[in-house]
Formats: C-alpha cells, sequence, structure tokens
C-alpha cells in the first residue's frame, strides 16, 4: 500500500515499520529489523545486511534503492512502497 502524497519523512518510515509515533531512526532501525543504528545505517542495512559502513548511501540514493525508484526525494520514494 502506498503512502499518502505530501506525507513526511518520519510518517513515511513510521506506515512501513508498522508503527505509529517514533522518531525517523527509531522507524527505521523497526523496518530494517535492527536495534540502535543511525537512519542511515538502518536503511542501508535494509537494502544490504552484507553493505559496509564505507559503502553506505545517503538518505535519498538508499530511499530509492529500496523503493526500486530513481531520483526521487527520500520521501517520495518511501510512499511508492
Amino acid at each position: 500500500m502506498a503512502g499518502t502524497a505530501g506525507s513526511s519523512l518520519t510518517a513515511e518510515l513510521n506506515r512501513l515499520a508498522s508503527t505509529t509515533g517514533k522518531a525517523a531512526q527509531g522507524a527505521a532501525n523497526v523496518y530494517a529489523g535492527t536495534s540502535g543504528l543511525g537512519l542511515i545505517a538502518a536503511l542501508n542495512i535494509k537494502a544490504s545486511a552484507n553493505r559496509q559502513p564505507s559503502a553506505y548511501k545517503g538518505l535519498n540514493a538508499i530511499c530509492n534503492e529500496l523503493a526500486g525508484t530513481t531520483g526521487k526525494s527520500a520521501s517520495d520514494a518511501l510512499r511508492t512502497l
């Protein structure tokens, strides 16, 4: 189910994680099945469990990878999931 047009990154991460009221970092960790990681790290691990920190992608790039999209903002990419 796709997200809501105009929703925030935090709202989209909570939707994907099936949580409510979490900060973006917390929701990203739930979504990724990780704990205590930063936002970027959690999303990179979600995309590839073996990805090393030196190969982490930035926020827009990792969200586009997860969504199978290109050139979208992080929120817009996640809305497609």
